[in-house]
């Protein structure tokens, strides 16, 4: 009976290999891209790239253990619920409230250490943010938030 369970999920393990959703993977639109709308220094860029940008744009890093499944569909419901939130890739073509939150939220999610994901950095030890690294970041996304008029500007829920 154990020989047969494990059989079945031997059998339920590799075919769950061949189902696989789409890569985040797109070809650049770079006048879609947050630099578009606001000046990102070099400093803060390379930031965002190494911490960031693998769930907040449309093209991710995928490592050599996102080739597995269940992983790969963990790490895709990440990149997905990560752009739903802040899209990078995309930030142009959104509304002024929608931009004013998303940096708002850039500055909050870093403040309170909620971001990035401690799932992500146990992997990328990379992705890691010092506290000059944060600062940096955060006081980015305030001195654009200070800029924004207070009309485009929502009460926090």
């Amino acid at each position: 009976m154990i020989k047969k369970i494990l059989l079945v999920l031997l059998a339920t393990i590799i075919i769950i290999q061949f189902i696989r959703p789409a890569k985040n993977i797109a070809s650049p639109n770079p006048a879609q891209d947050i630099s578009t709308v606001y000046p990102v220094p070099d400093s803060v860029h390379k930031i965002l790239l190494k911490a960031c940008y693998d769930c907040h744009s449309d093209n991710t890093r995928y490592p050599w253990y996102s080739t597995l499944q269940p992983v790969y569909w963990w790490m895709n419901n990440h990149i997905q619920e990560g752009k739903r939130h802040l899209n990078f890739d995309e930030f142009a073509s959104q509304t002024p409230e929608k931009k004013a939150k998303w940096i708002r939220h850039i500055y909050e999610q870093v403040d309170s250490n909620e971001m990035p994901l401690d799932s992500y950095t146990w992997i990328h030890k990379d992705a890691i943010l010092s506290n000059e690294e944060k600062a940096t970041v955060s006081n980015w996304a305030k001195a654009i938030y200070a800029q924004i008029p207070d009309s485009l500007k929502k009460k926090k829920k």
